[in-house]
């Protein structure tokens, strides 16, 4: 009779170590897309969070004063504003410049929102800190307010796929990560 004598092995062959190093690559790219997705559904939801504070905010200023915030002070017929210019946002956050003809003579602050940085997901400040700049979503884009300034209760919705809304005095939109009106990640408060 012959005896063989077995060998013990000890660690791992090429092939059982390269079948290691596909399934951890296979799981760490599952894991990246899912955790890129949570992401981005966290930014959408920080977007309509903001998007419905500023219509809260324009609705409780007509509320207060029985008219909406006109940056100009002549707007008679529905009008589109961005917030990349401050003087929506200094209304209703009360802190526009002394005058006698302000539109939030009270000062009251009707909007909250966290201070962005790089121009995104916030409101911009001076580079001193005292004045609002703009209003940027996540992405960096500027809301688009729909205000109905011929108080008839409709508003436009803006973007190409524009609607009617009826019974409302504003709306709110953002384009979303792809910066694409009218794609499945707009943001809007209708």
């Amino acid at each position: 009779m012959k005896t063989h004598s077995l060998r013990h092995r000890r660690g791992f062959t090429l092939i059982e170590l390269l079948v290691v190093i596909a399934i951890i690559a296979v799981l760490a790219a599952a894991g990246f897309s899912a955790g890129t997705a949570a992401v981005n559904r966290a930014k959408k939801l920080k977007a309509q969070a903001a998007a419905t504070a500023i219509e809260l905010a324009i609705n409780s200023f007509k509320n207060d004063y029985g008219y909406l915030p006109d940056p100009s002070g002549s707007a008679s017929e529905d009008e589109e504003l961005t917030t990349d210019s401050k003087d929506l946002l200094e209304i209703l956050l009360g802190t526009e410049d002394e005058s006698d003809d302000m539109a939030n003579p009270k000062k009251i602050k009707y909007l909250s929102l966290k201070e962005g940085k790089n121009d995104k997901d916030g409101l911009i400040y001076s580079t001193d800190g005292s004045d609002v700049e703009a209003l940027y979503d996540p992405w960096g884009n500027p809301y688009t307010i729909v205000l109905d300034y011929d108080y008839d209760e409709q508003v436009e919705t803006p973007g190409a796929t524009a609607t009617t809304l009826n019974g409302r005095s504003a709306a709110v939109y953002s384009p979303g990560a792809d910066e694409t009106e009218g794609t499945a990640d707009d943001v809007k408060t209708w």
